[in-house]
């Protein structure tokens, strides 16, 4: 048993370690439950009493050594890794940095938020669709420019002359989803209808082909172009402070009579002009108007009977107006210096 204490003496003295793993393994070697020295302890209750006493001096001496040289090497591996750390060692690998919602996800948000306040419900709708609900029960007559294929994306025709309800193609517009809910609910219906929409425009910074609507409708008896306009404007201060100013022009939709655009002054240049606004200090923002009566009458509601308003928005042109961005481009571009203005937005 000398023979074995003298041996681990040496082991021990001679130890070398250039890392925490070594050190670690050094433990477990000469000090740990299952160590050697451990062994010879368990070995010295089976010597002869006549021995115990140098023995056991012998033994003691080992483990008080082996702690003296586990003690020494890891101070000597503390100083050695002091010396090339600095800085908090509490700190993360790396800066981990908050996500957020995108620019059209945010606005797209406060929009239904908007409506959803004065009773506005939220429905949805595919994006493939047919010709049926996308333009013919919309009022689209058979010849519409809308129709045709340098407007619609199609992704199947089934003559290229004249349209047929079988053609399939992606959505021009959220009022397809207003259609489906006029078919399956009866007035009073009041609904937006969030989403997106293709069409086969030139991009710039005022267009692209791949864009997002929020579209709006309200049907029940008695509903005019007042109501129409105040709700409008209700949403125009919500969405762009209280002073905000509106305006109706005249225009045509196949779907609505009378049907208006409407206008909001310009929150980027502040009514001066500028690329967005075209230098007229007004941007427009979305189209309305009193809901046709033979949209109704192709969704099986009484036009003698109820009345009813319809609103459509594209959700970039809000987008740039609230962020002052004046390139709708940057939305599709997916650059995170650009993503990142937003990361306290939800």
């Amino acid at each position: 048993m000398i023979d074995k204490i003298n041996s681990l003496l040496t082991e021990i003295s001679e130890a070398k370690i250039s890392n925490s793993g070594e050190l670690e393994m050094f433990r477990i070697r000469f000090l740990s439950k299952k160590g050697l020295i451990s062994d010879l302890f368990e070995e010295f209750r089976n010597i002869p009493p006549s021995d115990k006493k140098v023995l056991g001096q012998k033994l003691n001496m080992l483990k008080q050594t082996a702690l003296e040289k586990y003690n020494f090497l890891r101070s000597n591996l503390a100083e050695a890794g002091s010396g090339s750390i600095s800085g908090d060692l509490t700190r993360p690998a790396f800066p981990y940095f908050p996500g957020t919602r995108h620019p059209i996800s945010i606005v797209r948000n406060e929009i239904i938020s908007i409506f959803s306040r004065i009773g506005f419900t939220v429905s949805e709708g595919p994006e493939i669709e047919d010709d049926d609900h996308v333009f013919t029960k919309l009022n689209f007559a058979p010849e519409h420019p809308a129709r045709d294929m340098q407007d619609t994306f199609y992704i199947s025709r089934i003559s290229e002359e004249d349209s047929s309800p079988d053609d399939i193609l992606l959505r021009t517009h959220t009022s397809s989803v207003q259609v489906r809910v006029m078919q399956k609910q009866k007035p009073p219906i009041r609904t937006i209808s969030p989403g997106r929409v293709f069409r086969n425009e030139a991009i710039s910074a005022r267009a692209h082909c791949i864009f997002h609507q929020v579209e709006g409708l309200y049907i029940d008896e008695n509903v005019s172009f007042a109501d129409l306009r105040q709700t409008l404007l209700f949403f125009a201060r919500e969405m762009y402070g209280k002073d905000t100013r509106i305006r109706l022009r005249p225009s045509y939709f196949p779907f609505t009579e009378p049907s208006a655009e409407m206008d909001v002054n310009c929150t980027i240049c502040g009514g001066k002009g500028c690329n967005v606004c075209k230098y007229t200090g007004w941007l427009e923002v979305l189209g309305c108007g009193m809901v046709h009566p033979a949209v109704l009458e192709a969704c099986d509601i009484d036009s003698r009977k109820y009345t009813g308003f319809a609103f459509g928005m594209g959700i970039e042109r809000p987008a740039m107006l609230k962020y002052q961005v004046n390139d709708l481009r940057l939305y599709f571009e997916n650059d995170i210096r650009f993503l990142q203005q937003f990361s306290s937005a939800f």
